[in-house]
Parts: structure tokens; sequence; C-alpha cells
């Protein structure tokens, strides 16, 4: 895809929410529920579900902090007004979850929208997996269950044929889950695979950030399907898994000599090039609650960029899209 064809392809994304009724690309007003203001809404899909623009990754609440930290992350958040979480019973075998179980839900949980994911290869696997989700998140619904982590076409078949997909059928049916949906971040293959197999699912969970789209592009590639179906687009991996900074920025093992950010461009950019594609929520990891606390306020004062202004950031960082920085990305 040449320049022209994707910034079309850019120009007819952003088209496709503001048919719908309702510009999520532009500044919304603020809204209020029983716990204070709440971040602009986007629609999730053609759910009726609306979830803030912001959300948090469960991941890094249960990693390597301290229960205190871990609850001031959470509720740096909630009075922030983000209230869509992310989870997964794989994050710290559950623990995770468990912390949300015991500072998110039992304080805010009709005022959020609550998510986590599974890992299960079959269907007594899937069973099994949510009954011990809802037992650690102290909870007795989800507001979306989704398949995660696929990796190629082949796992994607494997899942199918063994059932994953008729338990979250099974488990909507009884009202344990409102909506189902899949992620990954391997290869963009994996995806489309999913997409041409079935048309059950709701939501899909995928990286979307600067340099995707010169490196296996889920925004070229996914994007456009996702709009087309109406579904609830999750983005995650908006600054790589925090490869986008230096050691200095990021408590990543990891980091560059040349980083992304701010060697190239900021975190304002960074996430202003995520949130002015037709995405649902744009899901945070942050190392810990000031980091929060600084993308709460960047959702607040947010103008989209145009079309011009994102291509101008993808080529400030496409030498760098080369599978090192987006290091989870791999050729199948």
């Amino acid at each position: 895809m040449d320049r022209r064809e994707f910034l079309k392809m850019l120009s007819a994304l952003s088209g496709a929410f503001m048919i719908s009724g309702t510009d999520v690309l532009a500044n919304t007003k603020m809204t209020s529920d029983k716990i204070g203001e709440v971040l602009p809404k986007r629609p999730l899909g053609n759910t009726g579900e609306h979830v803030t623009m912001l959300g948090l990754g469960g991941y890094h609440v249960g990693r390597n902090h301290s229960e205190k930290e871990a609850q001031a992350i959470i509720e740096t958040s909630i009075t922030g007004g983000v209230r869509f979480f992310d989870n997964s019973e794989s994050y710290q075998n559950g623990g995770a979850e468990r912390r949300y179980g015991k500072y998110l839900v039992p304080k805010y949980r009709d005022e959020i929208f609550l998510m986590t994911k599974t890992d299960a290869e079959n269907d007594k696997q899937a069973r099994k997996s949510l009954e011990g989700s809802l037992k650690r998140l102290n909870t007795d619904y989800l507001d979306l269950w989704q398949i995660h982590s696929i990796y190629t076409p082949k796992d994607v078949d494997h899942l199918l044929n063994n059932g994953v997909l008729d338990v979250m059928l099974q488990a909507k049916k009884e009202g344990k889950v409102k909506h189902i949906g899949f992620t990954g971040h391997n290869n963009y293959k994996a995806h489309k695979h999913m997409l041409e197999r079935t048309h059950e699912f709701e939501t899909c969970q995928m990286p979307i950030n600067v340099l995707d789209p010169s490196y296996l592009s889920f925004i070229k590639n996914v994007l456009p399907i996702l709009v087309k179906r109406d579904m609830g687009i999750l983005a995650m991996k908006t600054l790589a898994d925090g490869r986008f900074f230096s050691k200095t920025r990021s408590n990543a093992s990891w980091h560059s000599n040349d980083p992304v950010v701010p060697g190239r461009i900021t975190v304002k950019d960074a996430l202003y090039f995520a949130w002015s594609l037709p995405i649902s929520v744009l899901i945070s990891g942050p190392d810990n609650h000031q980091m929060m606390q600084e993308k709460i306020d960047l959702a607040r004062n947010f103008k989209p960029l145009n079309e011009q202004q994102r291509q101008i950031l993808i080529k400030k960082v496409a030498d760098l899209s080369d599978g090192h920085v987006e290091y989870y990305k791999n050729k199948i």
C-alpha cells in the first residue's frame, strides 16, 4: 500500500465513525456518574455499549507492584474518569484478576465495564477458565470475555474446532458474559483468518500505534474489516509495550539508545495518533499511577489529528519499523 492509498484508507476509516451519527474523533463533553466525572465515551461497535476512550490494562496492575501501588493505579483511573478495565486469567497466574476483585469490583462494579480474557484451548478448559475468572474478579458476570492472544491461522482453527467459541456463546445465553471478542498481537493474518471463519465476535483487540503501518500492519490489514463490520476496536501496544521509551522512562528491562519517545515523537503524539483512528478504547498499561494520570490528562484534552498530521508522525518513525521495537510481531 503506497502513501496515497494509505491516506485514502485512513480518511475512509475516520469517516466511517462520523457517518454513524456520533463523531467519536472530536472532543465531547465529559459526563458524570455516581463516582464522578467520566472521560468521553465511544461506541463499542454495534454492541449498544459505550466505553471510555481510555482503559486500564490489567497486566500492569498485577506486575511488579505493591498492593498499595496497584490500588493507587486503580483509584487514579477511577477518579480520572476511566471506566473500562482490561484483564486476563494469565496475568500473574490470576494475580491481576484478584487485585481487581479486591480493589476495583467491590466498590465500583455497577459503574465500570469489566473485561477479561481466556487462554483456554478447548471447551472444557474454557468453562473452567470462565468460572475461575468470575471468582477471582469477585463478580457474577463479565461485560466482555475475549479469546486471549491468537498467533497464527492454525491457532485460530484449533480454538474454533475444539469448542472455545461454543462455550463463549453459551456463556452469553446464560448471562455470565454480555459480549465476546478476541485478541492478538503476533501477526495480522491470524486476525484476518478469525474474521473469515466467524461472524459471532463483537470486539477485537490488537496493536494500534504509529509504527504499525510500516510493519506487519494491523491498521492496514484488519482495521478496515472491523470498521466495515461495526465491531468494537480495542487498541493495545500503543507505546509498544513500553519500548517507545528509554530506560529512564520505563521500568521495562529493554531500552533503546534511539527511543521513539522522546527522541522522535512525544507521548501525546503517540496517543493522539491512536485516538484519531476509529478505535473504541485505548488500553493503557502504566508503570505507576503517575503515568496513568498523564494519559488521563491527555484524554481530557484530546484533539483529533488530521490525515497529514498522522502521516508526518508515521514517516518520523518509519525507519524503526523492523520488528525490533514491535518485538511481539512475527512473520508467519
